[in-house]
C-alpha cells in the first residue's frame, strides 16, 4: 500500500494566518515563527499536495480560488483539532485551561469589572482571554474558531449556535437636560425627532435593537450612524448634538456622571435587549459554557 502524506496542522496553521494578515511576515508574527520557517512550510504545503494555493509577488499575496476553498477547510480541521483538547479539559474539572471569549462593546466596559474579579477568585485556573468587537464580528470569529464563546445581545443573527440566556437589560433614551426634575417620567418612541437620533455604526446589535423597538422606518433613514463608543456619543449627547439610546447595564454602571444627560426608559414595546452567552452547538466545552454563564447570570 502506497504510503500517505497528509498535511500537518502546523502548516494549516500557516495557511490560515497567511490567508488572516496577507503578509508573510505578520502571519509569521502570529504564529511566533520566522517568516523563511513559515515560507518554507507552506511550499512543503504545496509540494505535498500538488497545487499551488498561494500566488506570491513582490508586493501582493494572492490566494488562488482552490487556495480559498482549501484555507475554509483548514480552519475546519483546525477548529476540530482545538475540540479534542478542549474534549479532555471538558473530562477534567470544570472551568479551567484557556478560553477565550469574545464581547461587544456595549457590554464589555460595563459588565467585565463587575464579573473578572468573580471568575478570578472561583475559578483561579481558567485562563479567559477577551476580545472586544462588534456582534458581526465577533460571531465571525466563533464560527471561524477564533472565539469559543460569545457574551452578545440578543437578538441578533449568529449563526447555528447553542446559548444560555443571561438577563433582560432594558433601553433608555439619554437627552442634554439642565433640569432633571423636569424630564418626563419616559420617552415615547414618536417623540423622537429622526435627524436628532445618534446610534452607532452598522454590526452594532444595540442599533438594531433600537431601532427594532422604536419600529419607526424614518429612524434607520434619519438616524446618525457613528463608528464610536457609547462613552463618545454620551460626549455628544452632553454637547447639544442629539440624543441617544443606552442599556440600563450602562447607566448602572455610571456612564452619565459628570454630564447634564439625563435618560428615561424608552416607551416601546420590546425595549429590552437580551444579554446571553453563545457558542458553537455540539462543543465538548457545553458544560463549561453553561456554568460560566450561570455565574455571570448570577453576577449580573
Amino acid at each position: 500500500m502506497a504510503a500517505t502524506y497528509l498535511p500537518t496542522l502546523k502548516q494549516l496553521q500557516y495557511l490560515v494566518a497567511l490567508r488572516d494578515h496577507g503578509h508573510f511576515g505578520r502571519a509569521a508574527e502570529a504564529c511566533f515563527v520566522t517568516q523563511s520557517t513559515l515560507s518554507a512550510g507552506l511550499r512543503d504545503l504545496e509540494t505535498l499536495i500538488g497545487v499551488v494555493l498561494v500566488e506570491r509577488t513582490r508586493r501582493v499575496v494572492r490566494f488562488t480560488p482552490l487556495g480559498d476553498r482549501f484555507v475554509d477547510k483548514a480552519r475546519r480541521v483546525l477548529r476540530e483539532a482545538e475540540e479534542l483538547g478542549d474534549l479532555a479539559r471538558a473530562a477534567g474539572r470544570p472551568l479551567t485551561g484557556e478560553m477565550r471569549m469574545s464581547v461587544i462593546p456595549t457590554i464589555a466596559p460595563f459588565m467585565l469589572p463587575r464579573i473578572l474579579p468573580r471568575l478570578r477568585r472561583d475559578y483561579p485556573d481558567l485562563r479567559l482571554f477577551l476580545r472586544e468587537e462588534s456582534s458581526a464580528a465577533a460571531c465571525e470569529g466563533l464560527h471561524a474558531g477564533r472565539a469559543d464563546c460569545v457574551l452578545l445581545a440578543l437578538p441578533f443573527a449568529c449563526g447555528e449556535v447553542a446559548s444560555a440566556p443571561l438577563f433582560e437589560d432594558r433601553l433608555f433614551v439619554a437627552f442634554q437636560s439642565d433640569d432633571p426634575d423636569s424630564a418626563p417620567a419616559q420617552i415615547d418612541a414618536d417623540a423622537i425627532a429622526p435627524d436628532s437620533l445618534l446610534l452607532l455604526e452598522d454590526g452594532h446589535c444595540l442599533k438594531d435593537h433600537a431601532l427594532a423597538a422604536c419600529n419607526r422606518p424614518d429612524l434607520r433613514a434619519g438616524a446618525t450612524m457613528l463608528g464610536t463608543s457609547l462613552h463618545t456619543i454620551v460626549q455628544m449627547v452632553d454637547n447639544g448634538l442629539g440624543m441617544t439610546v443606552l442599556p440600563e447595564m450602562a447607566l448602572k454602571a455610571g456612564i452619565l456622571e459628570h454630564t447634564s444627560v439625563t435618560a428615561r426608559p424608552l416607551a416601546a414595546e420590546n425595549a429590552v435587549r437580551h444579554v446571553a452567552l453563545v457558542w458553537r452547538r455540539a462543543s465538548p466545552r457545553e458544560s463549561d459554557f453553561r456554568l460560566l454563564a450561570g455565574v455571570l447570570a448570577d453576577i449580573g
